[in-house]
């Protein structure tokens, strides 16, 4: 536990004496992540197999029919 509270001492502390600038790149850098992880994931990536097939035999027979599958 102590080493846990030196850890985030260590990042709160950082975080509190870096300057503006830094602030906001950390900003854009969890902007873009929110962006690349969540919105995509929602838009871009919709869940194939749930949609699909509706019990988990179904699909976890389409999953080993694809990866074995030789072409």
């Amino acid at each position: 536990m102590k080493q846990l509270r030196k850890v985030f001492r260590f990042y709160t502390e950082g975080f509190s004496s870096m300057p503006k600038w830094g602030k906001q790149v950390w900003l854009v850098i969890l902007i873009k992540l929110f962006v690349m992880f969540v919105i995509l994931k929602i838009f871009f990536f919709p869940n194939f197999l749930k949609t699909n097939f509706k019990t988990d035999a179904d699909r976890s027979n389409h999953v080993l029919e694809n990866l074995t599958d030789i072409n």
